[in-house]
């Protein structure tokens, strides 16, 4: 899963990043001080990979992973190139969803780019460099459909589409609100526009306003209503705190969170709100040599999912020997559990649930 990390310079943007990754990207009081997107990797927490590791008594543990893009400030008037321009229009295209960092706080120490803060001036300023660029990309590609749709009708689905998204873009608006059928979400799918990327808006705030989650804070209720009408989701991050959670090992993470009246650090609700947002899930597999847990959508059947692993299970299939994670932690070990008879018998037909236990039978 690649998200992308975006905002205008100044925002928290590059903070946050080398918070959530730990990876010292530089973060600046300057425009464009990240040029190239800076990847971190983070692992998913999930506990049930420490029980399962225990029970197995497992040489290692492979959580799922999450690579985060820390894609350089865009500023207004970026698709006519100003700032850096294209260039980073064009790292957001080769991620699955975008986290749009929006500040909201105030510090007079920090400059920005637009001189005052405005969470939503400065949502609209993005959201419309991206509607601009994919614009630009749609106005060519109806060209071309208009061209193909009076020699063979079959085009005109997409036609009157391109359409719709043209008449959508041109208002301003992105395509995350546009109401489509399944067959129409196929095909925009296909044209890999910015502006109907999944969002995940975080706004970044003070301390005080953190431990509120962004109750009192307007800036923060704003950026929540906006969210709305694009089906977002919105995460309350205070970046400075990230910068000190991560300096921190688990245990004394945990007891800082306590401090602070937290359950959660700002990076596990993006995780979760990631998850959320792209409708996925894990499923894991145990043994001597490891226990891993395997990111999925929800609704993946049993083949599909082991292709998650090797697209010679998924092809040479026979069965899932599955047991749910909660029942293998109650019968104590697998083998109780295959005494008891827990452990099922799943067929190709079988939709994977999340905390899944499985061990995948195949014939290549």
């Amino acid at each position: 899963m690649k998200l992308g990390i975006v905002g205008l310079p100044n925002v928290g943007k590059s903070t946050l990043f080398n918070a959530i990754t730990k990876a010292g990207a530089e973060s600046a009081n300057y425009p464009f001080c990240t040029i190239e997107p800076n990847v971190g990797v983070v692992s998913v927490p999930d506990h049930r990979l420490d029980v399962l590791y225990q029970m197995y008594n497992s040489e290692k543990k492979v959580p799922a992973v999450i690579e985060f893009y820390d894609i350089a400030g865009l500023v207004r008037g970026a698709s006519q190139g100003e700032g850096l321009g294209n260039k980073f229009l064009s790292h957001i295209r080769e991620v699955v969803a975008i986290v749009h960092v929006v500040r909201c706080f105030e510090d007079d120490n920090i400059v920005h780019v637009e001189g005052s803060v405005g969470p939503l001036r400065d949502i609209e300023t993005i959201n419309l460099e991206l509607i601009f660029s994919d614009l630009e990309m749609i106005e060519r590609r109806l060209q071309k459909t208009n061209k193909l749709v009076k020699s063979d009708k079959s085009y005109q689905l997409e036609f009157d589409l391109l359409q719709r998204v043209k008449d959508t873009l041109e208002s301003g608006k992105s395509i995350r609100g546009l109401d489509l059928t399944k067959e129409e979400k196929e095909i925009v799918k296909d044209f890999n526009l910015l502006s109907y990327k999944p969002i995940i808006y975080v706004a970044n705030v003070s301390e005080d306003d953190l431990l509120e989650n962004g109750a009192n804070n307007e800036m923060v209720q704003q950026v929540r209503e906006h969210a709305k009408s694009e089906n977002a989701e919105v995460v309350v991050i205070c970046a400075k705190i990230e910068s000190e959670i991560a300096e921190l090992d688990d245990a004394e993470k945990v007891e800082f969170l306590q401090d602070l009246g937290l359950e959660e650090s700002g990076l596990d609700l993006l995780i979760k709100a990631g998850y959320s947002l792209l409708n996925l899930m894990s499923f894991l597999t145990a043994g001597p040599k490891e226990v891993r847990a395997w990111t999925i959508r929800i609704g993946t059947k049993a083949p599909q999912a082991a292709g998650k692993i090797h697209s010679d299970i998924e092809r040479g299939f026979i069965r899932a020997e599955t047991i749910s994670f909660d029942e293998l932690v109650a019968a104590g070990s697998i083998a109780a559990a295959k005494e008891k008879g827990l452990v099922r018998l799943e067929g190709k037909e079988y939709i994977v649930q999340d905390g899944d236990v499985i061990l995948f039978r195949f014939n290549v």
